[in-house]
């Protein structure tokens, strides 16, 4: 036993730990470097091979509305609530499915994401009134909400950071993919096999997905996961997840970003395309469905663009935003001033090219949370982004089904030029509440 000396300084040492003390921290897993390469992409392309699939999925409405409103005897406030609740569910369940995401991992969100996709589609073909059938679809927005975060979450544990905009902007690529075979082959086989076969089909589709992920999708990579083993997992506070994602400007300005960008092309690709395209501007349902193919291409065009400008320079980020933001308002002004309600053909493609800027664009406000939020809360804060333009969308297809029923005579078949050009005005309201929030965060983040 050492004895202190009679004459001695104040004790500096550090008093033992009380009994009440919280225990230490479990020890981190070490931190490994994402491989990139080939075995990236092919996790990569297992889990988008399920937003490929999500994304026919949501987009069959929009080449099936004016069938739904023939099947089920409805209007244009009815038909939209079609939409509405598929949009609501899939915006409300974006915030739990990246806390499932961030706790349980990818692999079984996307799991059960294509089991709810294929049970709605199901039921959906079977529905003979509207009641049934508008369950159906909330059902499928339940799965498909589970499946475009769980494919972000693959790519920040496989692929380096820097690849992470790129590989972001090919994944809504890869959903483009699944809406031009919406607008490309869906409609015909809707058109020549009808209703419940094609909606049957499209189903089916689902037991092929679900194995491949099953058999062959892991979460992480190897060397992640085998030192990750040993170490326990925490397990943050829900509320404290979701508070610490909210907090951080960046999330915010994200989720603006995605609602005012997103809505205009989602509202148009999803339900009032075609028939704004047929019943107002006089077209075919063929050439309503080559522009609608077009729509699709712009995007995927403007994608690959946008994800080379992102992976060279973050700077980019904001001119891109507020150029498309900028683009979209003109040119729909152009379009809705036309006299007469009738814009040449040029002029409609010319929107058509824009709007397909607009899904691109959306991806941005993921990246600026992805860059300000650690990697173990990633999920939940691409879900808060992802709420944003299903939010707006939501609202978009919601005014403008009100507004064209209360300008049509009750008893209307269709819906006049004048009636689309008024209720289209309609996307000018969230988009100057949007851009105002942009505008405002934008200081913030920079700040």
């Amino acid at each position: 036993m050492t004895v202190e000396p009679a004459r001695s300084a104040p004790s500096l040492s550090v008093p033992a730990p009380r009994a009440t003390a919280e225990p230490p921290a479990a020890p981190a897993p070490p931190a490994f470097a994402p491989p990139g390469g080939r075995a990236a992409w092919l996790a990569w392309s297992i889990g988008v091979s399920v937003y490929f699939l999500a994304v026919i999925h949501r987009t069959s409405l929009g080449v099936a509305g004016l069938d739904a409103a023939d099947r089920f005897g409805i209007g244009a406030s009815a038909l939209s609530t079609f939409s509405i609740l598929q949009v609501l569910v899939y915006a409300a369940m974006q915030v739990p499915v990246g806390l499932l995401v961030d706790r349980f991992g990818p692999r079984r969100v996307l799991l059960l994401g294509v089991l709810l996709l294929s049970t709605g589609q199901l039921a959906f073909a079977f529905s003979s009134s509207f009641g049934p059938a508008l369950a159906s679809r909330a059902v499928l927005g339940c799965g498909d909400a589970m499946t475009f975060i769980s494919v972000l979450r693959i790519a920040a544990r496989w692929f380096p950071a820097a690849r992470n905009p790129f590989v972001a902007q090919l994944t809504g690529l890869a959903g483009m993919g699944g809406n031009l075979v919406t607008t490309v082959v869906l409609a015909q086989v809707l058109h020549s096999e009808g209703w419940t076969p094609t909606f049957a089909a499209i189903a089916l589709l689902g037991v092929a997905v679900f194995a491949l992920v099953a058999f062959f999708l892991k979460d992480t990579p190897p060397q992640e996961a085998g030192a990750a083993a040993g170490v326990p997992r925490p397990r943050p506070r829900i509320g404290r997840q979701v508070l610490d994602c909210w907090r951080e400007p960046g999330t915010r300005l994200g989720l603006w970003i995605h609602f005012t960008t997103q809505f205009p092309a989602n509202a148009f690709g999803l339900l009032w395309g075609l028939p704004y395209l047929v019943e107002a501007q006089g077209m075919s349902r063929a050439g309503a469905g080559g522009l609608l193919t077009l729509l699709v291409l712009a995007n995927m065009t403007c994608g690959f663009v946008f994800g080379r400008l992102l992976s060279a320079s973050a700077r980019a980020r904001m001119p891109i935003v507020l150029t498309v933001v900028t683009a979209t308002a003109l040119g729909w002004a152009l379009v809705l001033a036309w006299p007469g309600g009738h814009p040449p053909t040029w002029l409609l493609v010319g929107i058509i090219l824009v709007m397909g800027s607009n899904g691109p664009a959306s991806l941005v406000g993921l990246d600026y949370a992805r860059a300000r939020n650690p990697v173990e809360r990633l999920g939940t804060a691409s879900g808060i982004v992802n709420m944003g333009g299903f939010i707006g969308t939501m609202i978009a297809l919601l005014g403008i089904g009100v507004l064209l029923d209360a300008l049509s005579p009750a008893d209307a078949g269709t819906y006049s030029a004048t009636a689309f050009r008024w209720a289209f005005c309609w996307q000018y309201v969230p988009l100057a509440v949007g851009t105002a929030m942009i505008l405002r965060l934008r200081r913030k983040v920079s700040a």
